[in-house]
């Protein structure tokens, strides 16, 4: 979930957050092909999820892990192979086993409630290459704000014969292979509020499992601070990106979002000075992320609404400045960090009209909302 994606509706309104992809030049070459999808009870999406993509690939397998619905009999209708598992609390075992199954020189990896939007023609004349695994975008939707969000992510999807997953939940494949970015989009929808409380506690029984093997795993406390950040359990979620902070390697691919989450969370929680000594310190590292600063933004304006050292009004300049040089930034590749979209734009040009609306700048309100305007819903 992206933070800070909420508004102020009585002194000040909050919004909140593409990638370009240029594909690799490979030799010509039509490799074996497999869509491969773990899923169970997910008979609203599974369908989508292989529409999507069955033209694009040479066979299509699903590793049911327990579902008492129809996702079998839908799956099977829409020509996949279908396979059962045994449940083991393990993710990375399903993974596993379905690529096994599949057997395949490469496969597109993707969860139920994903589908491929871009993408497909290049993946249907997939060309032989040195073995690398393919990142795509990931677009996952959110109902927050003041209008639907899109947070946006590189994550490794395409896999060559061979790799395999580490890890009982928040899976990755293990592997050494180069990665390489990819033109695949795929659009994911299972943080929408009626699909999060279908699967709420599930993550977080599994996380603290493994939390209690290390708990000092940065990578574990990460992902237990995101969780509780999508319950709206700030505090906790604080305690855990701390950890996550402190253990974090200098080489991570999460460090942005854990920083911006953290950032978030911190103003959520009521702890604006921690908020604020956390900004101050991450700084030098972020000056190009629009996320960063929208999300100080959100920690400032927490501050001046509490009235943190009687300074009001300097807190609400410097929120400001805040989302101000977010529109300076723009919006930009996201690269390895992932964002929120219009972050860069729109949702730090709605905070900033809600400020000057509060101030009696009707004009100054207006020229923002021209200059940079909401996209239309569902886009």
């Amino acid at each position: 979930m992206p933070p800070g994606n909420r508004q102020v509706r009585v002194r000040a309104g909050l919004a909140v957050a593409s990638l370009h992809l240029t594909p690799p030049f490979f030799s010509i070459h039509m490799p074996q092909t497999a869509l491969v999808i773990i899923a169970r009870d997910e008979e609203r999406s599974i369908a989508r999820c292989i529409d999507s993509a069955k033209d694009f690939v040479d066979e299509v397998l699903v590793l049911d892990t327990g579902s008492v619905d129809r996702t079998m009999e839908i799956a099977r209708s829409c020509g996949a192979q279908v396979h059962r598992f045994e449940w083991c609390d393990d993710f990375a075992a399903a993974r596993n086993r379905a690529l096994d199954l599949a057997d395949a020189n490469w496969n597109l990896v993707l969860d139920a409630d994903e589908w491929l939007v871009e993408g497909g023609a290049w993946l249907a004349g997939l060309p032989t290459m040195e073995r690398q695994l393919g990142v795509a975008d990931v677009q996952s939707l959110y109902e927050m704000g003041v209008t639907g969000s899109v947070s946006r992510s590189r994550i490794t999807r395409l896999l060559p014969r061979g790799v395999r997953y580490q890890g009982v939940v928040h899976e990755q494949p293990l592997s050494d292979l180069p990665r390489v970015l990819v033109p695949l989009v795929i659009r994911h929808d299972g943080y929408l509020p009626e699909q999060m409380s279908r699967k709420q506690g599930r993550n977080q029984r599994l996380l603290l499992q493994q939390l209690g093997r290390n708990p000092r795993d940065a990578y574990v406390n990460y992902q237990l601070g995101v969780d509780c950040e999508l319950n709206k359990e700030f505090s906790k979620a604080c305690a855990y990106y701390g950890v996550a902070m402190d253990q974090l390697e200098v080489s991570s691919g999460y460090e942005h979002d854990l920083c911006v989450r953290y950032l978030y969370c911190l103003g959520q929680a009521g702890r604006h000075e921690e908020g604020l000594a956390l900004a101050q310190a991450q700084m030098p590292k972020w000056q190009d992320s629009p996320d960063f600063f929208f999300a100080l933004g959100g920690v400032l304006l927490d501050a001046a609404i509490a009235k943190l050292d009687g300074q009001v009004e300097h807190w609400l300049s410097m929120a400001q400045a805040s989302w101000e040089r977010c529109l300076e930034i723009g919006e930009v590749d996201a690269g390895p960090h992932g964002g929120v979209a219009g972050r860069g734009s729109y949702l730090a040009a709605h905070n900033l009209a809600v400020m000057h609306e509060q101030l009696g700048n009707l004009d100054e309100a207006r020229a923002l909302r021209l200059r940079h305007p909401m996209p239309a819903s569902g886009s």
